[in-house]
């Protein structure tokens, strides 16, 4: 780490320790955005806005008898970290004790890996205002298509520092460039919506407005006269922008501090066959211009490529210091944190890898089933595993999609939906977690 970010956060470091930290580390985040929204041709709305936050986690007292505090402050300057330390031990001394507290155990350092995570090239108002017009432009241009809710274009650039006081620190910086649009189709209360978005660190990974806004009114139209069809017990198809849901209920099933706590429906399962043979799932800090990549976690951990489940079977929890301290576990480099709160552990780059068929095939024996585009609400037990959520989408009738339906609900229990769920080789990224068109067996659609 170089430059005054490595001063201000070693500054502040010692001042923590002066004021009797026996550990401490601090975390900065200095971060600028601008964005412009565009309705019906005109623009509505162009913000920018700039922060520095520093945040400071003390640590006093030692073998397993550790009180930890945190404060956070918006004033770069050394002057005042004297104060800011001591109210942050002073607090720390008031708290109770955490036997599962503390510093990484040896943080490792930087990945040596390039992840390109900043592009030099950085937009005007003027030029997100082009890009919103073009995606709305474009919906608007659709038969059907009579209104819309806008488009949106945004930059952001943001660097991340830590330093500890065992011996980490490192910064880096990341950019982002962002693009949605969303189109209303029919009348009254026979109105429809739908939307598409882009979201890259590069410029040049940021998908065609024009592309967009096409894809957001041809969905909205299709979405039009929708029904409710009689409840049944079916296949259901979850769309490429859905399906990331049900990897994001694994990841939260095997999140160590879920796991810890006992209440996942997974926490007996490390090891185990958690979804169908020959299944993949990968986590990845380093993957190049990933829209979660990261150089080191929020404990000075640089984590790895890791094959979370592997050919079906759960490999490993997804782990900070604390959560892998209360396991008998080292971490597995997924601390994320704020400069407000402790750190905590969350997934990267997450994905499903692709299977072997495409879409249409994967749909070709269905005689009658769902495929869904929209789920809404969040119903699912994590302690028993338990799913039931609102959905939209189109009914599938001998292999193709049909009519649209929508004020539906599909339940089932997410243990048994990922041992009988299927991926197409559609794979794309675009969220961060991420999957293919997933096929599940045997879901249970209530409707009318």
């Amino acid at each position: 780490m170089s430059g005054d970010h490595a001063d201000t956060l070693q500054a502040l470091v010692e001042a923590a320790r002066k004021a009797g930290a026996d550990a401490a580390d601090a975390i900065l985040v200095n971060a600028a955005s601008l964005s412009v929204q565009r309705r019906l041709g005109k623009t509505e709305q162009v913000e920018r806005s700039e922060g520095f936050d520093l945040g400071l986690r003390v640590f006093v007292g030692g073998d397993g008898k550790l009180r930890q505090a945190i404060v956070s402050s918006t004033d770069p300057a050394p002057a005042g970290f004297a104060a800011l330390a001591e109210r942050a031990v002073a607090m720390a001394r008031a708290v109770p004790e955490d036997p599962f507290g503390g510093l990484a155990d040896a943080p490792d350092g930087l990945t040596t890996v390039d992840l390109d995570l900043s592009d030099e090239a950085e937009p005007d108002a003027e030029a997100l205002s082009g890009r919103a017009a073009a995606a709305e432009e474009a919906a608007l241009a659709i038969a059907g298509v009579n209104n819309s809710e806008g488009a949106e274009a945004g930059y952001g650039r943001t660097t991340i520092a830590l330093a500890t006081s065992n011996g980490f620190a490192g910064q880096y910086q990341r950019t982002s460039h962002s693009l949605s649009v969303t189109a209303l189709a029919g009348q009254g209360t026979g109105m429809e919506r739908d939307y598409d978005y882009s979201y890259a660190v590069h410029l040049s990974d940021l998908e065609d407005p024009a592309l967009l806004g096409r894809r957001a009114g041809e969905r909205a139209v299709a979405r039009l006269n929708p029904r409710r069809p009689k409840t049944a017990r079916l296949p259901v198809v979850y769309d490429p922008r859905v399906a990331p849901s049900l990897l994001g209920h694994l990841a939260g099933a095997i999140n160590g501090a879920a796991v810890a706590r006992g209440t996942s429906f997974l926490k007996d399962r490390l090891g185990q066959r958690v979804l169908p043979a020959g299944l993949t799932v990968v986590d990845d800090p380093t993957r190049h211009r990933g829209l979660r990549s990261r150089p080191f976690d929020g404990e000075g951990m640089k984590g790895e490529r890791r094959a979370i489940v592997e050919d079906g079977v759960l490999t490993t929890w997804i782990l900070d210091w604390r959560s892998a301290r209360q396991l008998n576990l080292a971490s597995t480099g997924h601390a994320s944190r704020g400069t407000g709160g402790p750190p905590s552990p969350s997934p990267t780059n997450l994905w499903l890898e692709p299977g072997a068929v495409t879409p249409t095939a994967l749909m070709a024996d269905i005689r009658e089933g769902l495929y869904i585009t929209e789920l809404i609400g969040m119903g699912v037990n994590g302690l028993t595993g338990d799913y039931s959520r609102g959905a939209a989408g189109f009914m599938i009738r001998d292999g193709a999609l049909a009519e649209p339906v929508s004020e539906i609900t599909v339940a089932g229990n997410l243990r048994d939906m990922l041992l009988n769920l299927t991926p197409a080789d559609d794979l794309v990224f675009k969220r961060g977690t991420d999957a293919p068109t997933i096929r599940v067996e045997g879901l249970t659609m209530a409707g009318a």
